[in-house]
């Protein structure tokens, strides 16, 4: 594994990739709620199926970023 490759996996699990992660999850969060109100107004059953199954899959997102968030918090050497 090269270099950069290793340091773009450490990203991930790093504060700003955490905060990063943060950012695309709230982004995603508006545009889901706009799909909704469209599809909404529109009655597009099908839309408002996929906007359901995308607010379902930020959900999971935000599951994910709260137990990492945790993690991190129970990782802190200076927390104690």
């Amino acid at each position: 594994m090269n270099k950069s490759l290793a340091k773009a996996k450490g990203f991930k699990k790093s504060k700003a990739g955490m905060y990063f992660s943060l950012a695309t999850t709230l982004f995603g969060a508006v545009g889901v709620s706009k799909q909704m109100k469209q599809a909404r107004s529109e009655e597009d059953k099908l839309r408002l199926l996929d906007s359901a199954i995308s607010a379902a899959a930020l959900a999971t997102s935000v599951a994910l970023l709260i137990r990492q968030i945790r993690q991190y918090n129970d990782d802190d050497v200076l927390a104690d």
